[in-house]
């Protein structure tokens, strides 16, 4: 496989010739471009090295990264208040699967910009996915599904031959090794940790929870309410169970960087998260390091498991003083080259199709190729049914599914309120 470093020089010796997109900077001026980041696990050193080498080649522009937080939530409260302001402070942001819908007319037609000529490698659902009104919104950048990580060397130590396939099977196994562990003198350790704090993420994991007990996905396709059913109350009242069981009393409080470090820091036998950990857990100073692997997430039954879809774009503001060049970078940065680094760097999944058959990517993130069918077939949150109102949606589904994890409302309370909630909601569109 080739090494990073000598990759990112080729990179940076082919810059943006490789991908037929012209410097479009005149000499005579420098250009400010501001796009969004976070400094979830790598990402922002990966951005910085995506952004490091557009200027290589275009050194008359200057890229900025205006940080936000890792909470999705958090994130989309400071995006929309710039948007609908008509800031034009930031020009390319890094938008969730989830909000095309949401913000589609403060971004521009990536087609007008050269999207259009580019659109075929990517995932047909995705570019489906982020064109609103025949508007492209936005360029898929990497895409991801919730996983199953789990030690390999402890599931070895305590006598188990597989990772789980089944919620009944996971909570055995978690618990005879937490007990274990416990015993032999780790008083921090756990079974199983995920994201159970208030916010986008946990809306994540209820939607892994309730399809794999068959309980559907909040919402159908036609957009009728289906969270209150006996599925759905079975696998919310068996996550409250974890609390405190399996899983630490503050999982309630985690979002993606609390489970990792927790897991990573060897204190846990299973965690739920997104690809992204895998290469960080893999990093030479990492204590799990060798000792781990991933796999898809179980269901209540063999097979039912189910993952939820996730994945960032890149999209333009149309208040941006010079879209552009910020339509450039975009493009750029979702480039086959750009995406095969970060794939490569930061074990991100690729929008391009034909990096999952990538013998350098496949070396680096071999899961990309065993779990192929786990990303493809990942579910949607119900996010086009609620459009433009989803954010309001997912709200009302984590703060509910939060009451039920921490006690403060009985499960099936619980849902009948949230399926006036999403009714209402629905119909107030």
């Amino acid at each position: 496989m080739m090494k990073i470093r000598q990759y990112m020089c080729m990179l940076s010796i082919i810059g943006v010739l490789s991908l037929g997109i012209p410097s479009i900077i005149g000499a005579e001026e420098k250009i400010v471009i501001t796009m969004t980041g976070s400094a979830v696990g790598q990402e922002g050193e990966i951005i910085r090295a995506g952004a490091d080498l557009y200027m290589q080649t275009h050194p008359n522009v200057d890229i900025r990264i205006f940080e936000v937080p890792d909470s999705t939530t958090a994130r989309l409260l400071i995006y929309l208040k710039k948007l609908v302001d008509g800031d034009p402070g930031i020009d390319l942001y890094q938008i969730d699967v989830i909000w095309p819908g949401e913000m589609a007319d403060h971004f521009l037609d990536l087609n007008d910009y050269g999207a259009s000529q580019v659109v075929g490698q990517y995932f047909a659902e995705l570019i489906e996915n982020n064109t609103v009104n025949g508007r492209l919104v936005a360029i898929p950048w990497f895409t991801d599904a919730g996983l199953l990580y789990y030690r390999t060397d402890l599931l070895q130590k305590y006598g188990f031959t597989a990772p789980p396939s089944t919620w009944d099977e996971l909570e055995k196994m978690a618990k005879t090794i937490q007990d274990g562990e416990v015993l032999e003198g780790n008083e921090n350790f756990w079974g199983f940790v995920w994201q159970g704090n208030n916010y986008e993420g946990l809306t994540c994991n209820a939607l892994e929870w309730v399809a794999s007990h068959g309980g559907g996905t909040f919402i159908d396709r036609d957009g009728a309410v289906t969270i209150n059913n006996p599925e759905a109350l079975r696998a919310l009242e068996r996550a409250k169970r974890w609390i405190n069981s399996i899983s630490p009393p503050a999982v309630t409080g985690f979002i993606e960087e609390d489970a990792r470090r927790w897991w990573q820091s060897g204190n846990a036998a299973f965690m739920r998260n997104w690809p992204y950990v895998y290469s960080m857990a893999q990093a030479e100073d990492s204590p799990v390091k060798g000792k781990f692997d991933v796999a898809p997430l179980p269901g209540e039954q063999p097979g039912q498991g189910v993952a939820t879809l996730g994945g960032w774009q890149l999209a333009v503001s149309k208040y941006s003083q010079h879209p552009d060049v910020a339509a450039d970078i975009a493009l750029f940065m979702a480039s086959p080259e750009i995406q095969k680094m970060r794939a490569i760097k930061g074990s991100y999944n690729p929008t391009i199709i034909s990096l999952y058959q990538d013998v350098d990517v496949l070396a680096a993130v071999p899961f990309f190729g065993s779990l192929y069918n786990t990303f493809v077939n990942a579910i949607a949150r119900p996010s086009s049914q609620t459009a433009p109102k989803y954010s309001q949606a997912s709200d009302f589904i984590f703060n509910a599914v939060h009451d039920v994890l921490t006690g403060k409302r009985d499960a099936q309370v619980v849902l009948d309120a949230l399926e006036v909630d999403l009714a209402d909601l629905i119909s107030s569109k």
